[in-house]
């Protein structure tokens, strides 16, 4: 198995550190700038074999948006990629659209229960998903891949990708940062930063 996965890139949300989730946010300028980055880098990386690779981003428009200038960075044709809805991004449910600040204000007995153990954590609202939750989706899409692959994503399908090949425990997965202008390789159940 080869993947090369990416991140989508900033948007104002990200920049306002606001949790996301499968709200559909577009890019800003900086996250245009970070994809047509990626999309350089990766066509230095991939060179001649860049029409060998599938590629599959989330439907979600940040992650449409990046493959697309992804893609036209490294020469291709930005709309010739699928989607996977496995590949979206955790759901926080009712906490979308808040920062973890405006949370403590309002409701700092649940916020302390997702940093006592946020891997596991449900926030509120019927379609909430843990991080554990996540997992099985991209467990399920990792299954399923068979050729060198090049996706687009999110910072909580990359977490779930540390957690699932061992690369880190729960717990560090759930924490560590996840650039938006690195591009990760994931090549026989390895994982780095390329």
């Amino acid at each position: 198995m080869l993947i090369y996965m990416i991140r989508h890139g900033q948007t104002d949300w990200n920049a306002e550190i606001r949790l996301q989730g499968q709200k559909d946010i577009p890019l800003n300028d900086t996250g245009r700038n970070q994809a047509r980055g990626n999309g350089r880098a990766l066509a230095d990386i991939l060179g001649t074999q860049a029409t060998a690779f599938d590629y599959v981003a989330s439907p979600l428009g940040r992650t449409r948006e990046t493959m697309e200038l992804l893609r036209g960075a490294m020469g291709l044709a930005p709309e010739a990629y699928r989607t996977d809805d496995r590949l979206k991004e955790v759901s926080f449910g009712d906490w979308e659209g808040f920062t973890l600040e405006e949370l403590e204000a309002s409701v700092p007995e649940r916020v302390a229960e997702r940093e006592a153990s946020k891997w596991d954590f449900i926030p509120p609202g019927d379609d909430a998903e843990s991080y554990e939750i996540l997992s099985w989706r991209i467990a399920s899409w990792m299954k399923d891949v068979t050729v060198p692959t090049v996706c687009v994503s999110h910072g909580g399908v990359i977490r779930s990708v540390f957690k699932l090949l061992g690369a880190m425990a729960a717990e560090e997965a759930s924490m560590g940062a996840i650039p938006q202008d690195r591009i990760l390789k994931i090549e026989n159940g390895t994982v780095g930063w390329v």
